[in-house]
């Protein structure tokens, strides 16, 4: 199957307040506007070992959902019937080029959000975070990822509280809950 067929029958998968799949599903662009339903999805924060640094990237200028805006490694949404970690290790590949992290570890399983609208579209995600760790600079694919960068972890503290920074919602949102929490709170 080619990308852009990939990417016109990719499903979110609906799920209750608790994270529970519903069993109803949607096509991924058309699910998310103005009143998103809840669906699941995740986020990863890829660490490298030699300096121990995060990798951040920049959302392609021509995506639909937060074109442009710097946030965490890499964002997803599992398939029907995906588990998230399989998720997660296949969307690394596909946008950064890491299709092998290390040490794949669910950092906050019960993550929830919901963004203020965006162009039009609000994210409305049962989104468990998690944190892996690779030796491999990323070869990002230009159709997912506009720009990276590796940033310390002090610096990304920073960056985050400059409110002139175009960072996602959720990368934002998700930093009090992660600061305290291994392996963040050793970087």
């Amino acid at each position: 199957m080619d990308i852009s067929t990939e990417v016109e029958t990719e499903r979110v998968v609906f799920v209750t307040e608790d994270g529970e799949p519903t069993g109803e599903t949607g096509p991924k662009l058309a699910s998310h506007h103005a009143e998103t339903r809840l669906h699941l999805a995740f986020s990863c924060y890829v660490l490298r070992r030699s300096d121990r640094a995060l990798l951040i990237t920049q959302r392609a200028l021509h995506k639909k959902v937060w074109p442009g805006v710097w946030t965490n490694s890499v964002c997803g949404h599992p398939a029907p019937g995906e588990a998230l970690a399989d998720a997660v290790r296949r969307r690394a590949g596909y946008e950064l080029g890491l299709p092998v992290l290390d040490d794949l570890e669910c950092v906050l399983p019960k993550y929830r959000y919901r963004t203020p609208p965006f162009q039009g579209i609000v994210e409305n995600e049962f989104c468990p975070v998690f944190a892996a760790w690779t030796d491999r600079d990323p070869a990002p694919n230009p159709e997912e990822v506009g720009g990276w960068r590796w940033i310390s972890w002090a610096d990304y503290t920073q960056w985050l509280q400059d409110p002139v920074t175009d960072v996602s919602y959720w990368a934002r949102d998700q930093f009090p809950q992660l600061k305290d929490k291994m392996p963040f709170s050793e970087l």
